[in-house]
């Protein structure tokens, strides 16, 4: 043995009884160094380990143990994460059976996607059913940390795994939406060759959030919040891995409260139980509401809830339904959403939907967008609310929101026509020589000026307003 392994073995004999005397590793690790061959290789590892710091290799012995007990210290959720599609509750409209997505799975045939849906719907959870059942080697990244040299690394590992094995790679990108153009620019060259499989999971709209290019090389699944039914199924599961018997009222309950999220309705499942566990006691009402305290509201003011809110708002109101009307406002005022931009939309909605049906409608929305911004909430949404019942029960008309449509179509096809010379400004010296002016007729002096065809000469006989005959907008005589 040489002078080197002679010092490597002192080192490892006093360190071994140094973590002895603490009680952090057993006897074994005292003799790790005295066994090292004399080839280089294996006193390269051992000048890794004990050279370099002893701590990272007990570290590493923790770090496995604290692995081994996670699954008694992890919450309900994560125990009960579902790990084939036989377990998978909901989403049957992307994984029922014969699906083309669960027919890729079973087949280990995934090609590149992206799962787009709520929280607690099942994104992460498929996208580690792929990895249990795919024979790839699965990496995980999460955008929120990740780099683009992350992403670098594991397209090279890829890479070398693929040459050297034969074997493909998936790469679950959680939260997705997270990267910037960059970072996604950086997984282009890699899903389109075809190196790496690529599973995207996010809670915002793709189409807003992801790459063009992206979105050209990837499936899109939308998943949808899980019903009150499926839930009850995860509730149900949740408690017999509690052992407790929970009545089908309180099941109930609980995925109501749940708001769609199977792991929110997991949660409110396992405090309450803990909750009555500490008084003996299986879990009551009361409990399940104190778990729950306010249901969800899956609202970002900044993506998909704040179009499609004031998108069913808008329509609402359109279609005469004052009820939903006020639903939709409730929904968008808990959730945070900008009081005044609710009352601009009114306020478009009031001409182009109502229009001269009820002139009225326009002063009703302006007011309610004073009302906003001299008043303030909580209270301007009792000015809201008025407005927008006003809105939703008045008669409709879309007469002029066609006719300015129909009117800049042809402005933009034809250009400024230029008025006839009769209509055109005669005010200034000279006007009259050229013109300008001759031949006007002066309605409230000869009536015959009400039946002037005022449009330019090309567009003579256009007609863009058509009353439509509803409310106060009286259809023309002939229509």
């Amino acid at each position: 043995m040489d002078g080197r392994e002679e010092q490597l073995v002192a080192v490892g004999r006093v360190l071994g009884v140094r973590l002895q005397r603490e009680q952090l590793v057993r006897t074994e690790i005292a003799l790790v160094v005295a066994r090292a061959g004399a080839r280089e290789n294996r006193l390269g590892q051992v000048v890794d380990c004990h050279a370099g710091s002893i701590l990272r290799c007990v570290s590493d012995l923790f770090s496995d143990a604290a692995q081994a007990r996670l699954s008694d210290v992890a919450p309900l959720a994560m125990r009960l994460r579902p790990s084939s599609l036989d377990e998978f509750v909901g989403q049957e409209q992307v994984l029922g059976e014969g699906s083309a997505l669960r027919l890729a799975i079973a087949a280990d045939r995934v090609g590149s996607m992206i799962l787009y849906g709520p929280p607690g719907s099942g994104k992460t959870t498929l996208a580690r059913i792929v990895a249990h059942t795919t024979g790839a080697q699965f990496e995980e990244l999460s955008a929120v940390s990740a780099t683009v040299k992350d992403v670098r690394e594991v397209l090279a590992a890829a890479r070398e795994r693929l040459g050297a094995e034969g074997r493909r790679t998936i790469l679950f990108l959680d939260e997705i939406h997270r990267f910037n153009k960059a970072q996604q620019d950086a997984l282009l060259p890699a899903v389109e060759e075809g190196l790496v499989t690529l599973i995207g999971a996010t809670t915002e709209n793709p189409y807003f959030e992801v790459n063009s290019a992206l979105l050209s090389r990837t499936q899109i699944y939308e998943l949808e919040p899980l019903s009150e039914e499926e839930l009850a199924t995860v509730v149900e599961r949740g408690a017999a891995e509690l052992g407790i018997d929970l009545s089908p009222d309180l099941i109930q309950l609980v995925a109501q409260r749940a708001g769609g999220d199977a792991r929110n309705a997991l949660n409110i499942l396992e405090l309450a139980t803990q909750t009555a566990m500490a008084r003996d006691q299986v879990p009551t009402a009361e409990q399940i509401e104190d778990a729950a305290r306010k249901r969800p509201l899956v609202y970002d003011k900044g993506g998909d809830a704040h179009y499609d809110f004031i998108s069913a708002f808008i329509k609402s109101m359109r279609g005469s339904d004052p009820d939903a009307s006020v639903y939709y406002l409730a929904a968008m005022l808990e959730g945070g959403e900008d009081p005044r931009f609710i009352a601009r939309r009114m306020i478009v909605l009031a001409s182009e939907d109502i229009g001269n049906a009820d002139p009225r409608a326009l002063q009703v929305a302006v007011a309610a967008a004073h009302a906003v911004e001299h008043v303030g909430l909580p209270e301007a949404r009792l000015n809201l609310s008025q407005a927008a019942i006003y809105l939703a029960r008045a008669p409709k008309s879309n007469a002029s929101y066609v006719a300015i449509k129909e009117a800049t179509q042809d402005v933009r096809e034809h250009g400024h026509l230029r008025p006839p010379d009769e209509l055109r400004d005669a005010s200034y010296y000279g006007a009259k020589k050229l013109g300008r002016g001759q031949g006007y007729i002066y309605p409230h002096s000869d009536p015959a000026g009400f039946e002037v065809d005022y449009l330019p000469e090309e567009l003579r006989g256009r007609s863009y307003y058509r009353p439509s005959g509803t409310g106060e907008e009286e259809a023309e005589d002939g229509d």
